[in-house]
């Protein structure tokens, strides 16, 4: 008997055939996955897309910045001489340094001793106070100073270090110097001798005003060491002298505390090395310019690739790119190539409007090329042009009133600003003049109130002038760390010895108050204090909104986002602000939008990512379906097979009778 795949004894091959039928069953998921595949082709070419459009965005984003095409560079004739580096505000030219002094540091070395670790003295509790000054008049010779005066920096503050049993040992002395930042570091040198160990306290800043007196009151071997006068008695001998750099700019005499110079000319920062001439020029920079436009340049360049291999058509292969035909795509395009071909219009006359005015064009092929010497001719003869034609920016008319922001939202154009109140700070003003004397523990202790933020300090004592006295107080307030910490500092001034206490901030927020047992004799019994105002006035037309010196623009104006600082002493008219709108800035604002969570492209591939989540639950029915189909399959042929097995056995039955009939019938 033939062996069969059916369950009864036909010849019916039932898995063949159920398998055959859910072939033909199975073809509408085939064209599921079909679908799903061209859509994941459809995410990947988005996020290749989306890629490139990100890489144009942040060219465009470099370009949209005023400070890129205000670069300057600045080149040495002699470099071991004096070095510069130039920023945004130089002012081109050729400037002649002759360095005749470099800037140091003071060094004093004690007397030799004999151990690091041994005792000094007799462990008795010594007080070391270092006071920062200057070093004027009399001679020096081997060390020493003769004749000289020592005029202490009142903006400094004197610091203190204790000695005592503990740490009274040469290593412990300059531990303890170190741990303090009392203005000077502390080393030990060996120096071969019998007693080779020296101590030595270098200044930490140099400058003339860098040289330091030492005062010691407590045990006498410390006093013997280390007590140092440049007025009196210098039991350390100075090694190097504290001095400031003097040299010349174009004939003009400069004296620097540091080597490092960026106060005498704007935007241009000196670093000098040696003694000798050198020629400093400062000239406008248009390499980082001309770098950053064939960055933006290649980026859209690599965009239009990008586009062009993902929506064209190969007429050859008669093949489509995956997102051909796609509206999304095909805007998105369109967009971008109108944005670059259009003009702005905030320029002067005579200035650049387009890209191609400064060296970019589309060839036939929609991708940019640039004329790089034409526009480094744009660079040299129109730089603040070519940044008005690339990055969105604003300018003020007035010196005093500078643009802090101008936000996203604020309308390209021309605003007046009007003043109508200048903003103020919090003040206190004395009613008497100053004591000029301090005593500790009698009138030493003031408590202030800076801005909102309290504090103690402590006034060195002394009898001062009235100018140095004011120096003190301001040192002392604005070297407490919780005023540090918190932002708050104070201008003391005196006139005629009256002492004006001043915060630094600007408006409502800017407050004054003092008391303890110094308050009196500073200030009087009732000094006058006013607290500050914030500035108030108008941006194109539209009441603004003020704090402290900061003036912004009403929302829903045409100047929404705009910010600016008024600073001098005039009100009334004070100028107009231009906001300008560069293509790089509005490049940039359309990608933005695009590649948003809520832009152009997250649309579209949450659309594509929720179809492909409907096929999914579209598959998951037909295979349901197709388990429920090929059940009923299996059931009907199983039940066919077994009824043909069934009808065969019957068959064999009525041949075996017929046979036996027809064999007796024979026999009769």
């Amino acid at each position: 008997m033939a062996i069969t795949s059916g369950i009864g004894t036909s010849s019916i091959d039932v898995n063949s055939i159920v398998s055959q039928l859910m072939t033909v069953e199975a073809l509408p998921l085939s064209a599921i996955d079909t679908k799903e595949a061209s859509y994941q082709a459809q995410l990947s070419a988005y996020g290749a897309l989306q890629g490139a459009i990100a890489s144009l965005n942040s060219a465009s984003d470099t370009l949209n910045d005023t400070a890129l095409f205000g670069s300057y560079a600045a080149t040495t004739s002699d470099t071991s001489i004096a070095s510069a580096s130039a920023k945004t505000g130089a002012t081109t030219g050729s400037y002649v340094v002759d360095v005749t002094q470099l800037a140091q540091r003071q060094t004093l070395v004690a007397a030799g001793q004999a151990s690091q670790t041994a005792a000094i003295g007799s462990g008795t509790a010594t007080t070391i106070s270092f006071q920062l000054g200057t070093v004027s008049g009399g001679s020096l010779a081997s060390g020493t100073y003769t004749g000289a005066t020592f005029t202490p920096d009142a903006s400094v503050t004197p610091k203190s270090i204790t000695i005592d049993a503990g740490n009274n040992t040469l290593a412990g002395i300059r531990d303890a110097i170190n741990a303090a930042n009392v203005g000077v570091t502390a080393s030990i040198v060996n120096d071969g001798s019998g007693s080779p160990y020296r101590l030595v306290l270098l200044g930490a800043d140099a400058g003339a005003a860098g040289s330091v007196r030492v005062s010691v009151s407590g045990d006498a071997a410390i006093e013997s060491l280390l007590a140092h006068d440049p007025a009196g008695t210098q039991n350390l001998n100075q090694t190097t002298e504290a001095r400031n750099a003097q040299f010349s700019v174009n004939g003009l005499a400069v004296s620097s505390k540091s080597n490092t110079v960026s106060s005498v000319l704007d935007g241009l920062t000196l670093t000098l090395s040696k003694i000798g001439t050198a020629t400093i020029n400062v000239s406008r920079s248009t390499a980082d310019v001309t770098k950053n436009v064939e960055a933006f340049v290649k980026a859209y360049n690599d965009l239009q690739t990008t586009l062009g291999e993902l929506t064209s058509y190969n007429a050859e292969t008669k093949t489509g790119g995956v997102l051909l035909g796609d509206a999304t795509a095909r805007t998105l395009q369109s967009q971008i190539r109108n944005l670059l071909s259009s003009s702005i219009s905030n320029t002067g006359s005579d200035d650049p409007r387009t890209l191609s005015a400064v060296g970019l064009t589309f060839g036939r092929d929609g991708k940019l090329s640039l004329d790089t010497a034409k526009l480094q001719d744009a660079l040299t003869n129109k730089p603040e042009a070519v940044a008005r034609l690339f990055a969105s920016g604003a300018r003020s008319t007035d010196p005093q009133v500078t643009v802090v922001s101008s936000g996203t939202r604020a309308t390209a154009g021309t605003y007046a600003v009007n003043v109508t109140t200048l903003a103020t700070q919090g003040k206190l003003v004395g009613n008497t003049t100053a004591a000029l004397t301090i005593t500790a523990g009698v009138n030493d202790s003031l408590s202030v109130t800076i801005d909102g933020t309290s504090a103690t300090v402590t006034l060195a004592a002394g009898t001062y002038t009235a100018a140095t006295l004011a120096a003190q107080v301001q040192a002392s307030i604005n070297g407490n760390s919780g005023l540090v910490s918190a932002g708050a500092k104070v201008t003391v001034t005196e006139s005629a010895g009256v002492l004006t206490l001043a915060s630094l901030k600007y408006g409502s927020v800017s407050s004054i108050a003092v008391s303890g047992n110094a308050s009196t004799g500073l200030f009087g019994g009732a000094p006058a204090i006013t607290a500050g105002v914030d500035v108030a006035g108008s941006i194109g037309g539209v009441d603004a909104t003020g704090s402290g010196q900061r003036l912004t623009a009403a929302a829903n104006s045409a100047a929404t986002g705009l910010v600016i600082d008024v600073a001098g002493d005039a009100t009334g008219y004070r100028g107009n602000v231009t906001l300008s709108t560069g293509l790089a800035g509005l490049l940039g604002d359309l990608l933005d939008k695009v590649l948003a969570s809520d832009g152009a492209i997250a649309a579209r591939t949450t659309g594509i990512n929720r179809s492909i989540t409907d096929l999914d639950k579209q598959r998951e029915t037909l295979n349901r379906r197709l388990v429920t189909i090929e059940a009923r399959y299996r059931a009907q042929y199983t039940a066919l097979d077994t009824m043909m097995s069934s009808m065969a056995a019957t068959s064999s039955f009525l041949s075996q009778q017929l046979e036996a009939l027809n064999s007796r019938s024979s026999n009769r």
